[in-house]
C-alpha cells in the first residue's frame, strides 16, 4: 500500500528536502511492518531522519 502522509505535511515541510525524503522512507517502512497508526510512524520516522541526517553529515 501506498500512504501519503497527507495529514502531517506541516510537520514535513518544515525538513530539508533530504531529511523530508527519508523521513518518507521510513515512514513507509513502518506502516508496512504494522502496529503503528499513520501518526506514531511520521512521528517516529522525522525522528530517525533527523539522526540519519545529523549523523550522515558527521
Amino acid at each position: 500500500m501506498n500512504w501519503i502522509f497527507e495529514n502531517f505535511k506541516p510537520a514535513l515541510d518544515g525538513l530539508t528536502p533530504q531529511v523530508r525524503q527519508k523521513a518518507l522512507e521510513i515512514a513507509h517502512l513502518l506502516m508496512e511492518k504494522g502496529g503503528l497508526s499513520e501518526e506514531k510512524a511520521i512521528q517516529q520516522a522525522i525522528v530517525q531522519a533527523e539522526e540519519w541526517f545529523y549523523d550522515s553529515e558527521g
